[in-house]
């Protein structure tokens, strides 16, 4: 008979989730993000700083486990924390995003049976047309199996490099690798819920910041070029 205390000590141990941060003037909001991002079952937190001017790069030095830099970009900087990463589940979250509690667990979970997911968003501070904006975000995530790096994507790490990780695009970098995604197996459509800063709607205003993701996103499927949308973009904020 097999010693049952033998079993236990060859017991796989539970996938480690690497949590990867791009960066950029971020010291108003990272520290309370690193601090949601410690939690039970993350293997690392890795800031990847795209050539901050402000405390970024130092604030991220006392509380990440690993700061890198690279190009600046979400999808470069991304791509060299998952180059350093060594969790089996990356979670790439914004700099201004909060985690719920918990969320490693879940996550773990979710990939057991899918090659990645998203979280839903809520978007912090509230109002009427604000919780409405998330809901919306939710709902068209849901029904699409389609993400933005609002919502904490994340995705197995051998799923990842089979993907080639995110595609080198300065604007729409996580749309694309949710469709690819969906194409490499099941997405998880998380209930649980980041909070995100409303920042960039408040000081846009809310209605014009959707009919511009909107419109953006509407122009991306039918072709335009991201590099034609992120001058777009630009010219807006």
């Amino acid at each position: 008979m097999k010693d049952p205390h033998a079993l236990k000590l060859h017991a796989p141990k539970p996938p480690v989730v690497s949590v990867i941060i791009p960066t950029l003037n971020e010291e108003s909001v990272l520290a309370a993000t690193l601090q949601r991002a410690r939690q039970p079952g993350v293997h690392e937190i890795i800031v990847v700083d795209g050539g901050s001017m402000d405390a970024t790069r130092a604030l991220a030095a006392s509380r990440a486990d690993r700061v890198v830099s690279a190009p600046c970009g979400r999808a470069a900087q991304m791509n060299a924390g998952a180059a350093y990463a060594s969790g089996e589940i990356l979670l790439f979250l914004h700099a201004d995003t909060w985690l719920p509690e918990g969320f490693a667990a879940v996550v773990t979970a979710a990939c057991a049976a899918a090659v990645g997911g998203r979280f839903d968003v809520q978007l912090e501070p509230s109002s009427l047309l604000l919780w409405l904006t998330g809901e919306l975000i939710n709902v068209r995530s849901r029904w699409s199996r389609i993400a933005t790096g609002d919502q904490a994507i994340f995705i197995r790490r051998d799923v990842f490099e089979q993907l080639g990780g995110y595609a080198d695009m300065p604007l729409m970098e996580d749309v694309d690798l949710s469709r690819r995604m969906k194409r490499a197996g099941r997405i998880a459509c998380l209930r649980a819920r980041v909070i995100t800063s409303a920042r960039r709607w408040q000081k846009n205003g809310v209605v014009r910041t959707i009919l511009l993701m909107w419109t953006l996103r509407a122009a991306y499927f039918w072709g335009v070029s991201p590099e034609r949308l992120r001058r777009v973009y630009a010219n807006t904020r």
